[in-house]
């Protein structure tokens, strides 16, 4: 039909832990994260997570609110429309490139090397990402 975007066609959005977590804490950005959810629920993009900075949402939000309500945010988070991306050698690999030449940390080239992997725009607000800007797509939160 026309004006609907064949899956090829489709952006794609790669959401680093500092984007969920400003999302769920409400904080500058959040709304552009909401906006993304609510585009890949009407399949207006794909928006991927990798399984690492899914991780980094778990504990952090753990030390904040304790363990009962990261069984509860995990439940919630595994209904939206976000592949989670599992991280296999060829994702270590291509991060490990990017941490022997870029001061930031391993977590941060695993999501750098996740955008490349699915031409991804980076959704974050973190500034550590400022030396990859030239590496991936970046939309920056804030």
């Amino acid at each position: 039909m026309k004006g609907e975007l064949t899956m090829n066609e489709k952006r794609r959005k790669l959401l680093d832990s500092f984007a969920v977590l400003a999302w769920l804490g409400d904080e500058p950005g959040a709304q552009k994260v909401e906006d993304i959810l609510r585009d890949a629920e009407a399949q207006r993009l794909e928006v991927f997570m990798n399984v690492i900075n899914l991780g980094e949402v778990y504990y952090m939000f753990t030390r904040r609110f304790g363990q009962e309500k990261v069984v509860s945010l995990r439940n919630h988070l595994l209904l939206l429309p976000i592949t989670i991306v599992t991280v296999d050698e060829e994702l270590v690999f291509s991060a490990s490139a990017f941490k022997a030449r870029f001061p930031i940390s391993f977590a941060d080239c695993i999501a750098i090397a996740t955008a490349a992997k699915f031409g991804a725009t980076l959704i974050t607000g973190d500034p550590d990402f400022k030396a990859a800007e030239k590496l991936v797509d970046i939309e920056w939160l804030r």
